[in-house]
């Protein structure tokens, strides 16, 4: 069994937090071995400066490592971020940011992501994270 992305993305229009969800997120791609998200940089995202909030991308890269979690099932299961770390490269501006989320290595009850976030239109990186999740 595997997802779609239109599939995906009614899993998260439905089933995700308020607050995840005015993220605006778009799930462009979503395969065994990871899925993509966009994110438009809007107002509400940005502090000082129209830079991007660190906290916006920490969400996004969470997010987007869970439905790679999703993508590896090919199904949406619960698991749970047991931990998450994002470093910050460089600030968020244009338009959008890409979020490209990998499966580094799954175990039975352990899957071990890495995400990469890219600014578009410049297609700079602009962030990268890790994060754990347990398989309830």
């Amino acid at each position: 069994m595997s997802l779609t992305p239109k599939d995906a993305q009614t899993i998260f229009d439905q089933g995700f937090a308020p607050w995840v969800r005015a993220l605006d997120l778009s799930i462009t791609a979503i395969s065994p071995t990871g899925a993509t998200l966009e994110m438009p940089i809007t107002p509400d995202l940005t502090r000082m400066g129209d830079v991007l909030s660190g906290q916006a991308l920490a969400a996004l890269a969470d997010t987007a490592m869970v439905f790679a979690c999703a993508g590896l099932f090919g199904e949406m299961k619960p698991v749970a971020t047991t931990n998450l770390e994002v470093q910050f490269l460089r600030a968020g501006l244009g338009e959008t940011i890409i979020c490209d989320a990998e499966i580094v290595k799954p175990g039975r009850n352990l899957i071990f992501t890495r995400a990469t976030m890219r600014a578009a239109p410049s297609g700079k990186d602009i962030a990268t994270a890790t994060a754990t999740f347990y398989l309830a």
